[in-house]
């Protein structure tokens, strides 16, 4: 009931527009006109900027249809309710994998498993459907898995079992049929970790060392399986043979195929946030963090294979294997006894003669608009000033180059072109400790731990020390530039020789991290802040979104569990009680109304 006399309408605004969000929400209950006041455009849009603290000349996400709804968007739909917790696993969970389709989700561990898990129960729950261990070829642990593209193969990279700062690893491939062992692959240096090509051909990596900081990274494109006619039919082919410098390796392989330039999800429109902070000169700001009431070359056989002691102690399960960090710290540690002059000269005559003999790059041009021409990019973590990881690469790889047919060394070179150059480098200026790519390939994101500002590299076996803070570079790979919208919030705190991958993930509106301070992180991919902190009791290894809702999370750590998070949205939805449809016959509802229409016309005097 309304009484008394009534406020103006911009009176009740101004009122409002001191009240928090919470309790225009509440007051708006009171009467119609305060109702109506409470749903204003203008109230919703300062309520937004000043409760998220976003620099106002961002603008509105392209795709919302007004700042309530934006607002409630963010505050509503993230996940970060804790609705499950995972303990299935032994030992520290290290990666964490979805389907393509999103109804299974793959994790692998210390405790040398891969396990693949249901998300389609009718209760909600997430429930376990299979378990392989890998300790049967030699494996000290699973470190990294990846679905084909239709999601009938899995893809397991691990690490072999032998002396601390050994480099070798292998991948194996899984049926999601039968859960049979389809093929196994060498993969040096296990932090390669493999990748995907296609439905059928993955990535590989192999290493040979040609001196004391001097290497050769070769990538190999390998068929899943070998069918009747493979011997006959080549299942392996080289793809890239690059020349490595200042003991720097090629790391993290992954493949973008770059065919929705110009249609991409365009949900973060970057060209029209640089747009407006040009023309507003506004000063860079850092993201807050809002918490939304969270829960708190081969080796030798005795290195690859280690000792009998070793591998007794890991079966047995009274080992604990070290966190597993940069690889090929082994070549690095001895060549720490050589002379700095020793190693200077010999990084002047590689680079010498990789200018001399390596083969000229393909020129990958940035897209301009209205150009769709597909392209397929290799894309690495590598380096030419030390051994930390510091750059990305790219390689395009051409259409030929998409299957194991053609000789197996791949294309004809000269005499005078024994490596492959890079195509396109960025320098990230820090040490490279995690990537991921948005689903539709047009960004690739970059965790790094940046080196100080100006620091000069003299010795490339000492890095430069690096920060605790995470930076989260974004790169377009339409225009091969990084956007300078580092995000940032997340830390971590090893050293540059104990630093371990920490996985990152993608979905259309949010990007997710893990972190060594026990948490994850979501952001907002469009408004560049940090939206919530995700708890957990140790080390944050890796993040999950599903492909099919984005508003289901899975966050993986060194306490052994996997963690379910839905969005509060999501969890009311869930909680609400179903309520049975009522049948309903149209024949008397059709009938009513034709009734009601027929004693109206005859009121009117109409026939």
């Amino acid at each position: 009931m309304e009484c008394g006399p009534v406020l103006p309408d911009s009176l009740v605004l101004e009122i409002f527009l001191r009240l928090p969000h919470d309790a225009v929400l509440r007051v708006g209950l009171t009467c119609r006109q305060w109702l109506a006041v409470s749903r204003d455009e203008f109230l919703w849009r300062e309520l937004f900027y000043s409760y998220y603290r976003i620099p106002r000349s961002v603008p509105r996400h392209p795709a919302a249809v007004s700042w309530f709804r934006e607002f409630r968007r963010l505050f509503d739909c993230i996940p970060c309710v804790e609705v499950q917790t995972l303990r299935e696993h032994t030992d520290q969970v290290l990666h964490l994998a979805f389907s393509h389709r999103g109804h299974r989700f793959s994790s692998c561990s210390k405790d040398c498993t891969v396990k693949l898990w249901d998300t389609e129960r009718p209760d909600g729950n997430i429930s376990l459907v299979h378990s392989s261990s890998m300790r049967q070829f030699n494996w000290g642990y699973t470190q990294f898995s990846q679905f084909n593209a239709d999601d009938t193969l899995l893809l397991v990279s691990g690490v072999y079992l032998g002396p601390h700062h050994s480099s070798s690893g292998e991948i194996a491939v899984i049926s999601l049929e039968n859960y049979t062992l389809l093929s196994r692959v060498r993969n040096k240096p296990y932090d390669v970790f493999g990748c995907w090509l296609n439905e059928t051909h993955l990535i590989s990596g192999n290493l040979h060392w040609i001196g004391n900081m001097t290497s050769c990274s070769v990538l190999w494109l390998n068929k899943a399986f070998q069918d009747v006619e493979s011997e006959n039919v080549n299942v392996v082919k080289r793809l890239f043979k690059i020349q490595n410098v200042n003991a720097s390796t090629i790391r993290t392989v992954m493949v973008a195929h770059c065919r929705r330039h110009d249609n991409p999800d365009l949900l973060l429109d970057y060209e029209a946030q640089s747009q407006a902070r040009r023309q507003k000169g506004q000063q860079q700001h850092q993201p807050l963090l809002f918490d939304l009431g969270t829960s708190g070359s081969d080796e030798e056989d005795e290195e690859e294979e280690g000792s009998e002691e070793s591998q007794r102690e890991a079966m047995l399960g009274t080992c604990r294997l070290p966190q597993p960090t940069i690889s090929g710290l082994e070549h690095v540690i001895q060549n720490r006894k050589v002379g700095h002059t020793e190693l200077a000269i010999e990084t002047h005559v590689a680079k010498m003669m990789g200018r001399a003999h390596t083969k000229a790059p393909d020129l990958i041009e940035p897209s301009e608009p209205g150009e769709g021409q597909d392209k397929t990019y290799l894309l690495f973590t590598t380096g030419s000033l030390t051994y930390s990881p510091h750059q990305i690469g790219i390689k395009l790889i051409k259409p030929d180059q998409m299957t194991t047919c053609g000789p197996v060394l791949g294309e004809e070179r000269s005499s005078d072109e024994f490596f492959d150059s890079l195509d396109h480098v960025i320098d990230i200026h820090g040490h490279i400790i995690g990537m991921g790519l948005s689903p539709d390939h047009r960004y690739l994101y970059v965790n790094s731990r940046a080196w100080p500002a100006g620091c000069v590299i003299s010795d490339p076996m000492s890095p430069p020390p690096i920060a605790e803070e995470i930076d989260l570079h974004v790169i377009d790979l339409k225009s091969l530039r990084e956007e300078r919208r580092s995000l940032r919030a997340h830390r971590a705190f090893t050293p540059n020789d104990e630093c371990f991958f920490i996985f990152l993930d993608v979905s259309r509106d949010f990007v997710a991290s893990g972190a060594e301070d026990k948490h994850g992180y979501i952001w907002d991919r469009h408004y560049n802040i940090c939206l919530a902190r995700l708890a957990h009791d140790d080390v944050v290894n890796s993040v999950a979104f599903s492909p099919a809702d984005q508003e289901l999370l899975l966050s993986a750590s060194d306490d052994s569990t996997i963690k379910v998070w839905r969005s509060p949205h999501m969890v009311r939805l869930a909680q609400a009680p179903s309520r049975p449809l009522r049948p309903r016959s149209l024949l008397p509802s059709w009938l009513g109304r034709n009734k009601n229409s027929t004693s109206a016309s005859s009121v009117n005097g109409k026939p």
